[in-house]
């Protein structure tokens, strides 16, 4: 016999794990970081359990890493793990630009370009934190316009983990620029309706941020040698 007791819309640890996703993805907890689950906890007000429940949907999608007798950290991105993940999106992005312009309508393409417009805003305003979110806003959008229920699938869980990232490349000096100049003629070949230059133009949107990530961690490294030599 079914139970007919009415479900919950949210069990509490996939209240706690959504909670969690989004500390991770806005650097709350940032890459590395030990979680604290008696801090967690008591913070919540709930019992570990669901928080180590919570914990464990993070591990399976790769986003925490769970450590025996030690804990639970959060997963951070290696400079190989950017050099194999940066052109397999740039595959998968590119074909969500394409598709995308093939099946978006007028109305679709208003709604793009009011997302550029708040792209241009936060470029012009030299808000890396404002232009992060509405970039993400903008790749996500066209993902969704795709509308490839396969496609979707695999960008979607690849995504998280350029999001670990939150657009560090976009520090590198002048990047901003160059993004939103990238975008500028994103939009220009989504809205005349030329599926391939956009392809072509969000695979190269992808790869441009590998190298300027390169650029900045080399960089930063080069300042650290500097300072201990």
């Amino acid at each position: 016999m079914v139970d007919p007791t009415p479900l919950r819309p949210a069990s509490l640890h996939e209240e706690v794990a959504a909670r969690l996703r989004t500390m991770v993805f806005d650097r709350v907890l940032a890459p590395g970081q030990w979680i604290d689950e008696m801090a967690l906890a008591r913070d919540w007000q709930i019992s570990r359990t669901p928080l180590r429940e919570a914990l464990k949907v993070l591990a399976a999608e790769g986003l925490v890493t769970l450590v025996p007798r030690q804990g639970c950290k959060v997963t951070e991105l290696s400079e190989e793990d950017a050099d194999e993940l940066f052109p397999v999106m740039a595959l998968l992005e590119g074909r969500c630009a394409y598709e995308a312009v093939q099946k978006a309508t007028p109305a679709d393409l208003k709604q793009l370009r009011r997302l550029h417009e708040a792209l241009e805003k936060h470029a012009a305003a030299k808000n890396v934190d404002g232009y992060y979110r509405a970039n993400h806003e903008f790749h996500t959008k066209v993902q969704s316009l795709a509308d490839n229920r396969w496609l979707d699938r695999t960008t979607g869980d690849l995504r998280k983990f350029v999001r670990l990232l939150r657009g560090r490349q976009l520090h590198w000096p002048g990047r901003i620029e160059e993004s939103i100049g990238e975008h500028r003629q994103l939009i220009d070949a989504m809205e005349k309706g030329d599926a391939q230059r956009a392809e072509r133009l969000m695979h190269d949107h992808l790869m441009a941020q590998l190298a300027a990530l390169k650029a900045l961690r080399a960089h930063e490294e080069a300042e650290r040698s500097t300072q201990h030599a």
